[in-house]
């Protein structure tokens, strides 16, 4: 009995502690995601992101693996990094300008190998 209120308590203790930290969620910058084959196809989206703010975005789809993402061409204005399985892209604060970049992504689309290539154009709102 003793053990199971300590354990209770350190869990409340934790759970205090914790609700003082806010968690940062990526806002929702890439509103209709068409969704790539994995066929040597070219998919285009569209991002719109606030100036100075971060878009992360994952890459894969429930059905898929993913296997490497390579940047073809770069953004001109903001920051772009290959994380993992997705990208994220840091907008510039000032002047807020349209950007765009390619990417390619490799990897099996349920039992078939290939590759797809990703472009973003980017909006600033």
């Amino acid at each position: 009995m003793r053990a199971r209120l300590v354990l209770l308590f350190g869990v409340a203790i934790a759970a205090s502690a914790m609700s003082g930290l806010a968690a940062q969620a990526s806002p929702l910058c890439i509103k209709e995601r068409t969704p790539f084959a994995l066929s040597d196809d070219t998919v285009k989206w569209t991002m719109s992101i606030a100036p100075g703010a971060d878009c992360i975005q994952g890459l894969r789809w429930s059905y898929m693996q993913i296997f490497n993402v390579s940047v073809v061409s770069g953004p001109s204005r903001g920051q772009l990094a290959v994380v993992g399985s997705g990208f994220r892209y840091s907008a510039e604060k000032h002047p807020p300008s349209p950007d765009k970049f390619t990417l390619l992504i490799s990897g099996k689309n349920r039992h078939d190998f290939g590759t797809s290539t990703l472009e973003v154009e980017v909006n600033p709102h």
